[in-house]
Order: structure tokens, then sequence, then C-alpha cells
């Protein structure tokens, strides 16, 4: 190559190709956006986004992935590595510049009084002062006139005085001489006497431990076919809803009700298809557990039923249920 072809220094090695063929317009790198994940699935087939640093085009449309993992993205440029940090400049403080010239005052402003404030609390009173010196004494008064002699009268004979003072007791005579001692014989023990009746031995345990129980107004007897533990002298029958009590006498009787939900329903025993007031439970709210205890006095061959009224519905028992005791007393 030389630089003037008329010059006698210069021989020409190769002269200039002809012009070669203008090769296709290369992909723009307009509308370079931030990778978003959210929007990626809008991208067109030649999108060209940053991440993390680096430089990506979308190969096709719609792309999926993250740029860097996803073969649907090219890096078109790398991140560069971080630069070495520069020298620290010099700050040099300038001069402080001039002050300026003082401004204009302004006119002075006009103030208006403010009102009389309230007049302030009476203070407290000050503390009573010390006394004065006492005055000296005056001069005594003239003595008064002596009044007139009383007349004297003789009281009335004192009463008898009292008996003197009782003699003393003569000296204790000596003590007599103790006697023998007497011979006791012991005597045999005696026969061991019968055992006696246990009155309590009589009682009887029986429960419904998850029952429903269709009740009608005027009451449904509860069955009690679950962990029966009847003794003797009671007795229950095939439906588990009735005890025949063998012995008269004083028993005590309680029992319990748990219900799954609340209901305005009342309970009670029955003796003899009669109820016992005092095992009566009638609740003015709604309640999920009923209970009551007694005693109570009956003949040979009574009956004890177990029984819920005034609701007509459906009760249904929750565990442990309706238990029922009764126990002889005497």
């Amino acid at each position: 190559m030389f630089t003037n072809r008329n010059s006698g220094f210069y021989t020409l090695l190769a002269g200039a190709g002809p012009t070669g063929i203008t090769g296709a317009t290369g992909v723009g790198l307009s509308g370079i956006v931030p990778f978003d994940p959210s929007v990626a699935p809008t991208y067109p087939a030649g999108q060209v986004v940053t991440f993390n640093g680096n430089t990506f085009i979308a190969d096709v449309a719609s792309p999926t992935g993250t740029p860097g993992t996803s073969p649907d993205y090219t890096l078109l440029a790398g991140a560069g590595a971080t630069g070495e940090t520069g020298a620290t400049g010099v700050s040099v403080t300038g001069s402080t510049g001039a002050t300026g010239a003082t401004g204009v005052t302004g006119a002075t402003g006009v103030g208006v009084s403010g009102s009389t404030g309230a007049t302030g609390a009476t203070g407290a009173t000050g503390g009573i002062g010390d006394t004065g010196v006492t005055g000296a004494t005056g001069v005594a008064g003239d003595t008064g006139i002596t009044g007139v002699t009383g007349v004297g009268v003789t009281g009335s004979t004192g009463a008898i005085g009292a008996t003197g003072v009782t003699g003393v007791t003569g000296a204790t005579g000596d003590t007599g001489v103790t006697g023998a001692t007497g011979v006791g014989v012991s005597g045999s023990t005696g026969a061991t006497g019968a055992t006696g009746a246990s009155i309590t031995s009589n009682s009887a345990y029986a429960e419904n431990t998850s029952g429903t129980i269709v009740v009608i107004l005027g009451g449904t007897l509860i069955p009690l076919p679950n962990n029966q533990n009847i003794g003797t002298g009671i007795t229950v029958n095939g439906a588990n809803d009735t005890f025949t009590l063998t012995n008269a006498g004083r028993y005590y009787i309680s029992y319990k009700i748990n219900l799954t939900a609340a209901l305005a329903i009342q309970s009670r025993i029955l003796l003899n298809g009669t109820a016992i007031p005092a095992s009566v439970v009638s609740p003015t709210l709604s309640i999920s557990q009923l209970q009551s205890d007694f005693i109570v006095t009956v003949t040979a061959g009574s009956t004890i039923q177990f029984q819920l009224f005034g609701l007509i519905g459906t009760a249904v028992l929750s565990p442990p249920g309706a238990t029922l005791n009764i126990i002889q007393l005497s």
C-alpha cells in the first residue's frame, strides 16, 4: 500500500478489490427492557432484555424460564468485571464569600394588647397568730358574809353486826390400816356374736352411655342397659328401665344426665309411677346437664324409674350419658 501514486519512491503491491455485496441488516438493540417474568409471555422473538447485568435476546416468541438458564434466550453481552476503585478525589473547600448587605428593616408591627387575665384564686388563710401575754391578776374581792349554822339531826340506830367467825376445825385422825387385797378370778371369754347384716350391700348402679331418647310431652323412661352393677335386694326388668326394691326402708338415690346439646328439658324419678318431688329438675333455660340426689322411704316391692319429660323432641346422650345410683341406708 502506498500514499502517493505519482511518487517515484513507492511501488504498488496490490490494488483495492471490487466492493463486496452488502450484508443483511443486523438486529438492532432498540427497545431493551429489564427482564420481568410476569411480562415474559408477551415478549416477541428478538426482544432484548437485561438480567443480572447481562444482556439477552429472546430466540422465540413467549419465551419461558429465566435468561441464562432457559434455551429460549441467547446471551448478547455479559456483565463486565467490576473496575478498580478510583483514587479518592481531593476535596478543596472554597473560600467564604463576602457577607451580603443587610436588608432593609421591615415596618414595625402593630401590637394589640390582650384582655386582662381573670383574677387569681384567693390565697389560703394564714395561720393563727401566737397567744398574747396573760394580763396581770386582778385584786381579790371582799370575803362574803358567813352563812347560817345548819340544824343537826341524830341518825337512826345501826343494824346488828354480823355473826362472829366460826372456830378452827380440829385435826383429822390417823388413817386406819388397809385391808388385804381380795383374790379375783377372771371369767372365760364369751362366744363371738354372729356378723350383722350389711344394709348398704343392697345397692345398684346402671347407665346409658350414648343413647338417643325420643321424648314425649308426658315423659319417656330412660333405659339403662350399660355397665350394670346390681346388688342383692334390687332387680331390673328386661327393658332395663324399671328397678324393683325388694326391701322396705330408706334409700339414697342420685342421678345425672349429660346431653350433646343444651335443651329446655326436665328430668325426674318415679316411685311406683309417681314423681318424687325432690327428684324433679326443671331448669328455666336450656342446659346440657341435669342431676339430683335425695333420700326417700319406700315399701317392699316398690319400683324406681328414670324419666325425661316436658319437651317433644330428641335428646342425645353424651358419655357418660345417663347414670343412676340406688343405695339402701336402713
